[in-house]
């Protein structure tokens, strides 16, 4: 069976996964009913009424209802995950505890609790409780041996060269991005695409197939279009899959491989520091400079090694040792003298594998 890419399949998501053939997805993201245990309406102060969610997907008769719920949908998303593919869970304080508890159960591994915390989220009217402004998600992996794809250096590109934490500040979907039928919204939780274009690229390449077993008005479908990735949407509201074929419609693909490409560093061929010697772009007895006011100096040997007056070692070792640090990145904290510039020998080990490609 060819599988029904960049297709939205209306019906049961359990139905339709169990139809799809075993080890064929590479990612789940699964923003399911929350099972949200609220009494009554909501008024804002001025009475108006919040609209909230009440609709009928999102009711169960019990937890062991909502727990069977759960536990049928995700043995479905487990078939279907290759090997190494992965799967993200969204939920709130009502039920991400239940679906964290059945997906250890069925022996997903755990990788990481995320916190998405909103930048503007609703106050909470009563005064009762604390304003609810965070919803956690879950990414696990199909198993502990499992090669899941984690996009590290892209993650940190995303964020200004930091590594990214596992607290992410990101707006409600508001404004223009928001769908809305008559004055309402399409969907009472649509997420926002910012969401889910993190999401897509930690942990999908270029090609990926990504199911959404609770597809909505389409915010999956839509960034992983935008970003190059296949997707299978699973949806049963003829209404949400109106809007979500109509958003898909107008979104346009990036389609240069290059734009699109997670490269990371660890793939990259190993560049040791005596190439660059041999490549002439250093030579014996060149001096580097360390240190923020490139203080620190070393001569560069024969070998690849460098020397000072009581230190020798790689540029590694030397780079640690004049700092009285544990470690250190030659790499970086190594600069040659070009002109009145001091530049990292990083840029020769760039240059070289330029070269290479």
């Amino acid at each position: 069976m060819e599988l029904p890419l960049n297709t939205i399949l209306p019906g049961d998501c359990i139905a339709h996964m169990n139809a799809l053939p075993a080890k064929s997805v590479d990612l789940v993201f699964a923003d399911p009913p929350y099972n949200l245990q609220l009494g009554g309406e909501l008024l804002r102060p001025d009475n108006s009424k919040v609209d909230g969610v009440d609709e009928e997907w999102d009711r169960f008769s019990d937890f062991a209802a909502y727990d069977q719920f759960t536990r049928d949908w995700l043995k479905a998303a487990r078939r279907i995950l290759k090997d190494d593919g992965a799967l993200w869970v969204i939920g709130s304080y009502h039920n991400i505890f239940r679906v964290g508890s059945i997906l250890q159960d069925l022996h997903f591994w755990m990788l990481n609790d995320i916190v998405w915390r909103k930048s503007n989220p609703m106050p909470n009217f009563r005064g009762t409780r604390f304003t609810n402004a965070h919803e956690t998600l879950i990414w696990c992996a199909k198993s502990a041996e499992s090669r899941y794809t984690f996009n590290y250096d892209s993650m940190k590109s995303l964020n200004d060269d930091l590594q990214m934490r596992s607290d992410w500040t990101l707006p409600l979907c508001t404004g223009g991005e928001r769908l809305k039928s008559g004055g309402r919204k399409t969907h009472p939780t649509q997420k926002p695409e910012s969401l889910l274009y993190r999401v897509i690229m930690a942990s999908t390449k270029p090609g990926d197939v990504i199911v959404d077993p609770f597809f909505g008005t389409g915010t999956t479908g839509a960034v992983a279009k935008r970003l190059g990735r296949n997707f299978i949407g699973l949806e049963r509201d003829p209404a949400y899959i109106a809007a979500a074929e109509a958003r898909i419609a107008k979104v346009i693909p990036v389609t240069d491989p290059a734009i699109l490409a997670s490269v990371s560093k660890r793939s990259e061929p190993r560049i040791p520091f005596g190439t660059v010697l041999e490549r002439g772009l250093l030579t014996p007895g060149s001096t580097l400079f360390g240190g923020t006011r490139h203080d620190k100096q070393a001569k560069v040997r024969a070998d690849g090694t460098l020397i000072t007056d009581i230190h020798r070692g790689s540029i590694h070792k030397v780079g640690a040792l004049v700092q009285g640090a544990p470690a250190c990145n030659g790499w970086t904290f190594w600069h040659f003298q070009l002109g009145k510039e001091y530049l990292p020998i990083d840029v020769l080990r760039q240059k070289i594998r330029a070269e290479l490609h």
